[in-house]
């Protein structure tokens, strides 16, 4: 059975965006949106009536800016519970680059931080240290916003490190962007060749209409509690790792490991790897309503350590999953 078209298109999509940033090209599109799906009222019935009585229209005649049709005050005054911080990368707002961004939400802030990114590839590598709590990365789509860069466990001495982005401030929200890593897929066995494009090490994370994209190890769902809800979370080997306590809902995992001939019994890919180390931790990864296709043949996860837990109900599965579904890592005392 085909997967929906949505996920085929996602797949090229990812590798259009690969190729663009080998030639350090982004997109452009002059036309911002505003989406904000954060609980905050103000914000939520304050956008539609903005946008249309601040859109900047351009003279005839004048010079054809970037800038031109984005809203001349745009973001909108702080309030008391929230402050707004904006990213463009032609310079339309106050900061060019999502760390600037980050680096300027004041330390151990209790309002809530919206960084608002506007269309385009942003390359570079950024982290939200513990210091900068209730931090939301609200971007424009995530095929049209995303944030890239290309480490391995090679270049920086261990795979934890390899990630684009890294979040280790408390109550994290994502809305409608990628992390990306462009790191070439390695083949199966290659050492030191692991790309991280997020690692969440942060307690209460969410992340809604996101993307993550990348190869072996996409998805470092480190530790704490995340919630993933219509998320495209695309891999090779363990592309959703780690010992977090985490919920995904309506999520789409693609493999894009090597198609294997028919007949053959090779596996080479693996959707999850947890590694809960003890019967006393509770943590665990639970698909609800999800879907699972691409390419290659592969298992449904593999047990880290001994008491790796994973949940798959009324999730959609094409048959690139393999009939034994799971793997014990090569330590046969994890199968009890």
């Amino acid at each position: 059975m085909a997967m929906p078209s949505r996920a085929t298109s996602l797949t090229l999509l990812s590798a259009i965006a690969v190729a663009l940033l080998s030639i350090q090209l982004m997109f452009e599109d002059d036309t911002p949106l505003i989406k904000c799906f954060l609980d905050l009222d103000y914000f939520s019935s304050f956008k539609s009536s903005w946008i249309s009585r601040h859109r900047h229209r351009k003279r005839p005649g004048s010079y054809d800016s970037p800038c031109d049709d984005f809203p001349p005050d745009f973001p909108p005054p702080d309030t008391d519970t929230t402050s707004f911080f904006c990213v463009d990368r032609n310079g339309c707002c106050n900061f060019t680059t999502v760390q600037s961004a980050v680096d300027a939400v004041g330390v151990l802030s209790r309002k809530r931080n919206v960084i608002w990114i506007n269309k385009g590839i942003y390359y570079e590598k950024v982290t939200i240290p513990k210091t900068k709590p209730n931090i939301t990365f609200q971007g424009q789509g995530l095929d049209t916003t995303a944030i890239a860069w290309n480490d391995t466990a090679n270049s920086t001495k261990g795979t934890f490190f390899s990630a684009s982005v890294v979040v280790y401030g408390v109550n994290f929200i994502a809305n409608n962007i990628s992390f990306i890593n462009v790191a070439p897929i390695p083949n199966p066995g290659d050492v030191g060749a692991q790309a991280v494009a997020i690692r969440v090490g942060a307690d209460q994370a969410a992340f809604w209409g996101c993307g993550f994209f990348g190869a072996q190890d996409t998805l470092h769902d480190d530790k704490g509690r995340h919630y993933f809800k219509e998320c495209f979370i695309q891999g090779t080997i363990d592309f959703i790792f780690g010992d977090a306590r985490s919920l995904y809902e309506n999520c789409q995992m693609i493999s894009i490991a090597p198609p294997v001939a028919a007949g053959l019994k090779f596996v080479d890919g693996t959707v999850t790897a947890h590694c809960r180390t003890s019967a006393d931790e509770n943590t665990g990864f639970a698909f609800v309503n999800c879907s699972i296709g691409g390419t290659g043949r592969i298992w449904l996860g593999r047990a880290w350590r001994p008491f790796s837990r994973v949940i798959f109900a009324n999730t959609f599965m094409t048959d690139i999953v393999a009939p034994e579904g799971w793997n014990d890592f090569s330590d046969p005392s994890s199968d009890k």
